[in-house]
């Protein structure tokens, strides 16, 4: 088993009304090295580029569940490490699934830049 992520495209939690049919929902995890760019409609949001100024943009509400790792699916999603302070290290909690642009963008411009979620900014 492992972890499955989906950020939503729900910045506030408050508009959730209720617990999700399987897994939960999470809110609180801030980006670092790159931004987020939410979707449309139901499309899910995708890693962008980051912002000037804003060093920890807060991720969206976010769906985790735990799937088969025969179910993962690789293609097209950054495998970002979550920590849980900006010290890195030991704080390493799991890895996230992050969408990108496109399937055939390449993960190594995230790697590159150091993109990771944290669950406080500092």
């Amino acid at each position: 088993m492992v972890l499955k992520t989906d950020v939503t495209n729900i910045k506030d939690p408050a508009q959730i009304t209720e617990a999700a049919e399987d897994g939960a929902y999470v809110h609180g995890f801030f980006l670092e090295g790159a931004a987020w760019d939410l979707g449309s409609g139901t499309d899910q949001g995708s890693l962008t580029d980051m912002v000037l100024k804003d060093l920890h943009p807060e991720l969206p509400v976010m769906h985790v569940q735990s799937i088969e790792r025969k179910d993962v699916v690789k293609e097209g999603f950054y495998r970002c490490p979550v920590y849980i302070t900006s010290a890195r290290g030991a704080t390493y909690t799991f890895t996230s699934l992050l969408k990108m642009e496109s399937d055939e963008f390449d993960d190594k411009v995230w790697i590159l830049a150091g993109v990771a979620l944290l669950m406080s900014p500092e």
